[in-house]
């Protein structure tokens, strides 16, 4: 499909070039070049911060077919490389080497969206000013010539003094490129090439339409399907209307979809812990393994099905495109708050995890807003409170319809539990912003970019992503709680004795907080959980699974029948609220903390949400603690 198209650049050796070793991935949001980069590395990635900062570094490994490997960093998705924030800035400092523990890279691959060049050129000035190898690529070339839209390569790359080649990280056309600029021994560094004063958005706006005319630049026109689907998904009353079915329809599968494998894993994990007790001595080590690394491990391993059921239906959305008119549609509401569209998309990453949700807000330019967000994110309800939602509503609510077969009980609890989680960061904006955050409201820009299929490469690498860090989290933080959990169920020792479980470290530490959530309807065990949880909020249903499964009245039971022994109706709802509404998260807090530059304002968040969690557990408590499930 594609051809390395240069003036300045000939292929004249397959021998790749060992003077490139890091290459820099650079490009604007929504260009694809998330994509070309997952192609690029498949599976050889890895994430972690950049240095000093919250910002994320994606790096991989792109194997070579003369065996060797090239670094690619996937730098944020920027339009400009005047830092008006810190995405700009670590992208800056990356480029220019003067970012710590990262060497400046050898060469950069600029991602463009041909479907949006003129203005994505603007960015092209900029990079190629910085005199570095670059090879750039025109993503998105099936999209420009299936709706009419044209470019001359050639053209285009005699103007930049860079080789330019037009390909499709969705359809893994034409990127084989890459290996062909990279096995060029002798690359110039775009030093002819005619640039504009980066101060001057005038004058970069007049160079970019110069060059676009030409190479021959012809825009593709909006599909009429897409002025169709934007008509219904952005209307002042279908749009919101809509948003709310597709978000029941995410929560009902959770449970229709989901609930089938759930079940059969939990059948094969017990049926597995009996075999591995069968297979060991009675005694101490087949108590730990079994009772509780195992028990407490599995308890929370049969959510998988449910975590990844949600990100596979994020992704496709957001793949799709729908997701940025549901940032438009946002904005209309987040006005009255006192905030706007762009606090939309870090709350709805907020719906995977706190964290990287807190970190997104770096693109939010007026700072009193972006404490604002930070300070609600934690509101929103985080994949890690699934298992916990689910667990509960397994034990104590009845699977029957409520609307027909688009809705079921189940799934009207779990969309509540949602519900009060963004209603309750709404309430909390309002009030920021109108006593202690106050700031003048500034305007809403957002690219909407091409409605597209997802691909299946894509939605799989998501999926492999959130699976593995939930299943690593299992396998850590989770099974180390879960150990000593159950060490503290078999402390102290007596007389070469275990102690009964009502004896233990564990009822002790446990009673003692029970007085301050007896009037919760919580038991000592809860209180042990609640605890746990601040470490990570799932920890809960790991420390609980090894707290029943030690005690001979109910180690033959399953969690959920556990639970409805020990938890009344209202005390099962006080709980799910209290998880709906307090920060329990270590994690998070820590990341306010780096984000804030300050402990103010994370011990803030915390004794507000432990407070008003408390607060609705109570009352919901209280309310019902005479209903009968």
């Amino acid at each position: 499909m594609a051809t390395l198209v240069s003036s300045c650049c000939t292929k004249d050796s397959q021998q790749f070039s060992s003077e490139f070793r890091t290459v820099a991935l650079v490009g604007p949001p929504n260009s694809g070049k998330t994509t070309v980069f997952n192609r690029l590395t498949g599976l050889r990635q890895k994430v972690a911060n950049f240095p000093g900062v919250t910002v994320e570094q994606h790096s991989g490994s792109m194997k070579l077919e003369s065996g060797d490997e090239m670094r690619i960093v996937d730098l944020p998705g920027i339009y400009s490389l005047v830092p008006h924030s810190e995405d700009e800035q670590v992208t800056l400092d990356v480029l220019s080497g003067t970012m710590p523990d990262i060497p400046k890279p050898d060469a950069i691959i600029l991602v463009l969206d041909s479907t949006n060049l003129t203005r994505h050129l603007m960015l092209a000035a900029e990079v190629l000013k910085l005199h570095m190898p670059t090879l750039i690529l025109l993503n998105m070339a099936d999209a420009l010539r299936a709706n009419g839209g044209s470019v001359d390569v050639l053209a285009l790359a005699r103007e930049l003094k860079a080789p330019v080649a037009l390909v499709s990280g969705s359809e893994n056309a034409g990127l084989h490129v890459v290996e062909e600029f990279f096995a060029a021994q002798h690359l110039p560094e775009n030093t002819e090439v005619h640039l504009p004063v980066l101060q001057d958005p005038r004058g970069c706006r007049e160079w970019a339409t110069t060059v676009g005319k030409k190479a021959s630049y012809s825009r593709p026109a909006t599909p009429k399907w897409t002025k169709r689907l934007d008509s219904v998904f952005l209307h002042r009353w279908l749009g919101p209307a809509i948003f709310t079915v597709v978000v029941i329809g995410v929560f009902q599968s959770i449970f229709t979809l989901a609930q089938p494998v759930t079940d059969l894993m939990e059948t094969v994990l017990t049926a597995g812990g009996k075999w591995i007790a069968a297979h060991m001595a009675p005694g101490i080590l087949q108590s730990l393994i079994v009772d509780g690394a195992w028990k407490g491990v599995s308890s929370v391993v049969i959510f998988l099905p449910q975590i990844v059921i949600l990100f596979l239906a994020i992704g496709i959305l957001e793949d799709s495109g729908y997701l940025a008119r549901a940032a438009v549609i946002a904005d209309r509401s987040m006005a009255r708050l006192g905030l706007n569209g762009k606090s939309f998309i870090p709350l709805l990453s907020a719906y995977a995890c706190a964290v990287p949700a807190i970190m997104a807000t770096r693109t939010i330019e007026n700072k009193r807003d972006r404490i604002a967000t930070i300070l609600i994110a934690p509101f929103m309800t985080c994949s890690a409170r699934l298992p916990v939602y689910t667990m509960i509503i397994a034990a104590f609510i009845p699977n029957k319809r409520l609307l027909g077969p688009l809705m079921g009980t189940r799934a009207a609890v779990m969309l509540s539990l949602y519900v009060v989680g963004f209603m309750a960061a709404l309430v909390t904006a309002r009030l920021l912003k109108s006593f202690v955050l106050k700031s003048q409201s500034s305007p809403f820009v957002m690219e909407l970019p091409s409605y597209r299929m997802p691909t299946l490469r894509s939605l799989g690498l998501r999926i492999y992503d959130r699976s593995k860090a939930f299943l690593v989290r299992a396998g850590t933080v989770i099974l180390a709680v879960t150990i000593v959990v159950w060490a503290l169920t078999h402390l102290p020792v007596k007389n070469g004795e275990v102690p009964p479980l009502e004896q233990s470290y564990a009822a002790m530490a446990g009673h003692v907080i029970e007085p301050a959530i007896a009037p919760l309807g919580f038991n000592w065990k809860i209180g042990v959980g609640l605890v746990s949880s601040i470490v990570a909020r799932e920890v809960i249903v790991g420390t609980l699974g090894t707290l029943y499964g030690a005690d001979p009245e109910t180690e033959g039971l399953k969690l959920h029948e556990a639970l409805r022994r020990d938890l009344s109706f209202g005390g099962a709802i006080a709980l799910v609220l209290f998880f709906a509404l307090a920060m329990q998260c270590v994690s998070t807090l820590a990341v306010v903390r780096r984000e804030t530059n300050s402990w103010r304002w994370p011990a803030l968040q915390f004794t507000y949400m432990t407070v008003l969690a408390y607060t609705f557990a109570l009352i919901a408590f209280q309310s019902l603690k005479h209903v009968v499930r």
